[in-house]
């Protein structure tokens, strides 16, 4: 099992992975074949189109701000929550987005960004991205499919994407299992403990310092996020008008 505790525990905007990184990664990556085509400059306007899951219930799970967002350049990993909800309010006021962060297109959220309950053929959570010039042609269009995880793939890897997210690569572990009876041989055999068994596992893609940086950049956000939750009140975003119940939770 070549699985790393990286490929398990990601940051993102939340609250799904499924729903709001791949969404915003797709945009990233929409954003990035813009620029290689040598179009980016051109684009008068985007379209999106969220199928199937992700039309039913983009809403309330953000989808939509995490395409918007990732269209102007924003990254699941280092996009500041506090920039969020300020930057998507100016957007809409403005009817304005700025692609990549350098290149402002009109964008009118209700009629470019569209919430379709049918599914694309392929997978139930699909995207459509649609790219125009000023006369209105469509400079490039794109398919991707939020697969799980966090992890997306385009119209021309979807056929492939079950191998493509959970294939082990040819790496070889000092002690590959894939069942808790084959871990804990290792465990008896070696003298090691769960965690250390894990360890050696991860320091054949990266070293240990590495290791236990990423591991504690991923708690340094956990902690301001449970800090963020108990000092703002009203309620949650999305649109379902959830109340916060860790404020008052935390001051009694």
């Amino acid at each position: 099992m070549n699985i790393s505790v990286f490929d398990l525990f990601k940051i993102g905007i939340g609250p799904s992975s499924s729903h709001t990184v791949g969404p915003m990664r797709a945009a990233l990556d929409f954003v990035a074949k813009l620029r290689e085509r040598g179009c980016l400059q051109q684009v008068s306007g985007v379209k999106i189109e969220l199928f199937g899951s992700l039309g039913a219930t983009g809403v309330g799970h953000g989808s939509g701000p995490a395409v918007i967002l990732g269209l102007e350049g924003q990254a699941p990993e280092t996009i500041d929550p506090a920039y969020m909800q300020p930057r998507l309010d100016e957007i809409k006021q403005q009817a304005k987005l700025s692609l990549d962060g350098e290149h402002e297109i009109s964008f009118v959220e209700d009629d470019d960004l569209l919430y379709i309950f049918a599914p694309l053929p392929q997978h139930p959570n699909g995207m459509r991205f649609s790219a125009r010039d000023a006369a209105g042609i469509c400079l490039y269009t794109r398919e991707y499919f939020s697969v799980g995880g966090g992890f997306v793939v385009d119209e021309d890897e979807i056929e492939s994407a079950e191998q493509a997210v959970h294939d082990d690569d040819d790496t070889v572990l000092p002690y590959p299992f894939e069942t808790m009876e084959q871990l804990l041989g290792h465990c008896n055999a070696s003298g090691l403990s769960i965690s250390e068994i894990m360890m050696a596992n991860e320091t054949v893609h990266r070293s240990a310092e590495e290791v236990r940086q990423g591991l504690l950049d991923i708690w340094h956000v956990m902690q301001a996020c449970v800090q963020r939750g108990c000092d703002i009140d009203g309620t949650l975003p999305g649109g379902l008008n959830v109340k916060r119940r860790a404020p008052e939770l935390y001051k009694s």
